[in-house]
């Protein structure tokens, strides 16, 4: 699929400003997609949208279809008639700048059991309608999500495989006495899904008719502790209990001397193939009525992918095994048409893996903090890039590029940098934008961080790091007339 020539933000919905500790799906989303318009912006980019469990991360989450009812916006809830504008008179002192998760899942606990009290007691009629035709819609994923995440909860928040023998083997007539003692919180986790949906699915209207299209992320693994892999334990490589017997993971290399142990559990691509690739064709179709452009993450794991036997401590034993290759693509393809997806291609890079891209003319990823570590023959320069790629000043994984410059890089990347740029490295992170988008690059990125000249205390992510992640927030009032007159000019000068 061919892309237009645009440039746009990275800004994950967590990071939005707001009074609720989270950012979340109310006036403020609606708000930075306005700025986004004002700036000549076309393109927003978001991380996963999944409910978030264990670290926060939304790499980590409990289903590949449901949304996070986290990201639910309270304010839309009284507007329509499912709370009181008295519910959201004593909040906790929520900090601006971060997520403090504990509290903020406490509290979004707490409102939503509310909202379904309300609701079952016949407030916003109007909404149930709407709320019956998504349960039908939605039921292939719908229901064994609500089952789960009631029984999760019935369990103390406990590992599904730390259920009843007879519920982690899905023994129908314990599934069925389950749905029936449990019908309630079933219910309740269908309505969160169904106020998800909407709430979300009328900020991306808003952002469409605006002219934005929505980047979102499919990661290629799921997590082991997910609605996914309990419903369709068929799919993966598990024992007879339901442990995985191979895991996920990157072999060690320049940036770790025993790789990373990633623990995702493994697919039975065989199996898959089998049926078509069925589950796969549902989760693209079910992200792409979220998104408008996927990037797929980890893309070497569908050329081949590092198998590790569970139960190792580092991610130094195991093999490379063969993916689905372009037989998946090629059924994806047939099935939904053209692909509007960005291949992640960061990390070792293998002649097939780039074979794979390229005959299905997927756009790679160029990340400019990557650039400087080499020569001027770095494929991360862009003098080096193809039309068909991506390319970031850095991304969620990375730190910020006010941080980069001041720690992370070496002395000689810092040089280089600045005799690349011809500029003295004191407003290096708009120096790294302007390269982007000035670049023949399609689509050009840039993290809100990066253009809010933030240093590493904003950083999104640091992998490897168990806690303190995902936390990063900005305040309303950094959204000024004259940055977005900034991006504007950029994106004018630029043709973007």
């Amino acid at each position: 699929m061919t892309f237009s020539r645009a440039s746009g933000i990275l800004l994950h919905p967590t990071s939005l400003p707001g009074r609720f500790g989270i950012g979340d799906l109310g006036a403020e989303a609606f708000r930075w997609v306005d700025f986004l318009a004002g700036a000549g912006q076309k393109l927003w980019q978001i991380l996963p949208l999944g409910p978030t469990g264990y670290g926060d991360s939304p790499y980590q989450c409990f289903s590949a279809f449901a949304g996070n009812p986290n990201l639910i916006s309270p304010e839309k809830l009284v507007e329509d008639g499912l709370l009181s504008a008295d519910d959201l008179s004593m909040l906790p002192a929520f900090p601006a700048h971060t997520v403090d998760y504990g509290p903020v899942i406490q509290y979004k606990l707490q409102m939503l059991d509310k909202v379904y009290a309300n609701f079952r007691r016949g407030a916003a009629g109007g909404l149930r309608a709407g709320f019956e035709a998504f349960k039908d819609a939605h039921a292939s994923w719908l229901d064994d999500f609500a089952l789960f995440m009631a029984l999760k909860e019935s369990h103390g928040g406990a590992v599904w495989s730390a259920w009843e023998p007879e519920l982690v083997s899905r023994q129908p007539a314990a599934l069925a006495a389950a749905r029936a003692g449990l019908a309630e919180a079933v219910e309740s986790q269908r309505l969160r899904q169904f106020l998800f949906f909407r709430q979300w699915g009328a900020v991306k209207a808003h952002a469409n008719r605006a002219g934005i299209q929505v980047i979102g992320d499919i990661p290629i693994f799921v997590a082991y502790d997910s609605a996914d892999v309990w419903a369709n334990p068929g799919l993966f490589y598990l024992d007879e209990g339901g442990q995985s017997t191979a895991v996920a993971g990157v072999p060690p290399d320049y940036f770790s001397a025993t790789g990373q142990l990633w623990g995702n559990p493994l697919y039975r691509w065989d199996v898959l193939k089998q049926t078509g690739y069925a589950w796969w064709i549902e989760r693209f179709r079910a992200t792409l009525a979220f998104v408008d452009i996927v990037r797929l993450d980890h893309f070497r794991g569908f050329e081949a992918y590092w198998e590790i036997p569970a139960g190792m401590p580092t991610a130094e034993v195991g093999q490379w095994v063969k993916g689905p290759g372009a037989d998946f693509f090629t059924v994806l393809q047939s099935v939904l048409g053209a692909l509007p997806i960005i291949a992640e291609d960061l990390g070792v890079i293998t002649p097939e893996m780039l074979a794979l891209r390229d005959q299905f003319s997927l756009p790679g990823m160029k990340v400019l903090q990557f650039a400087f570590s080499a020569d001027a023959a770095d494929p991360f320069l862009p003098h080096n890039y193809p039309h068909n790629c991506v390319v970031y000043s850095g991304t969620h994984d990375n730190d910020t590029t006010q941080g980069w410059y001041a720690g992370t890089s070496t002395e000689r990347e810092r040089d280089f940098a600045r005799r690349y740029l011809g500029r003295d490295g004191r407003d290096i992170a708009w120096d790294f934008i302007r390269l982007a988008f000035a670049s023949v690059a399609d689509m050009a990125v840039a993290p809100l961080q990066d253009v809010l000249n933030l240093g590493a205390e904003a950083r999104m992510n640091l992998p490897g790091r168990p806690s303190g992640n995902w936390g990063w927030r900005y305040q309303s009032w950094r959204l000024t007339d004259v940055l977005r007159d900034r991006l504007k000019e950029l994106a004018t000068l630029y043709a973007r």
